[in-house]
């Protein structure tokens, strides 16, 4: 990246974790991905057994591949070759983990996390159950506002991955947001982090790179 965007990217980074400090999360601005997975390995004990959120960003980073080379136990439903049922149970211990690893799709400058779930599963960790929570994305998440954060949600990170499981729905095919009803419908469930969860111990990293949808 050069010089004068570096600079942008990173005063814009450093009043994002101003404002999320002072909504109670921890959070830490780090340069590349590379920093980013040495911060994770910092929170890692042996026996662990980890969360792995439905994440680009986490997968982009070599972050599973990691944690399965170290030999965690991962509840991981994207693994390939997971019956329905199987997929279903990763789910649900995704919400008792020791760890549970995520990003977000959109945060604001103002310190608010804006994630927009199908299921759910991922936005309930990030609420309560896991023992820790670490979030981690990368600059181009950083958005004005919540209404900001919505729009990138249903505009950019939802199309995306629509297409990307081969869904039949609209946004799949036009690239953009239809409000629709489609029982393949994605976006169903939006949380608004406005402050830390009360009893959750949660950690966002922030990366000076672009990283997921």
């Amino acid at each position: 990246m050069e010089p004068i965007r570096q600079w942008w990217v990173e005063e814009r980074i450093k009043r994002v974790i101003r404002n999320l400090e002072n909504h109670d999360f921890k959070a830490l601005f780090v340069k590349d991905r590379e920093e980013a997975k040495k911060e994770i390995r910092g929170h890692l004990s042996p026996g662990m057994k980890i969360g792995v959120g439905g994440s680009i960003t986490l997968r982009e980073m070599g972050v599973v591949e990691m944690l399965e080379k170290e030999g965690y136990h991962l509840y991981d439903h994207w693994k390939a070759g997971l019956s329905k049922e199987e997929v279903f149970a990763a789910r649900k211990s995704q919400m008792t983990s020791d760890l549970f690893l995520a990003s977000a799709n959109a945060i604001t400058l103002n310190g608010e996390i804006v994630n927009i779930d199908g299921i759910g599963n991922r936005v309930s960790s990030t609420i309560f159950g896991p023992g820790k929570v670490i979030l981690v994305a990368g600059y181009n998440k950083i958005v004005e506002n919540v209404e900001e954060a919505i729009r990138r949600v249903k505009n950019i990170a939802t199309p995306l991955n629509a297409r990307r499981l081969n869904l039949d729905l609209p946004c799949a095919k036009t690239g953009k947001c239809v409000d629709c009803n489609s029982p393949n419908r994605i976006c169903r469930v939006i949380v608004i982090h406005e402050r830390k969860p009360s009893l959750t111990d949660m950690l966002v990293i922030l990366v000076g790179e672009e990283l997921g949808y």
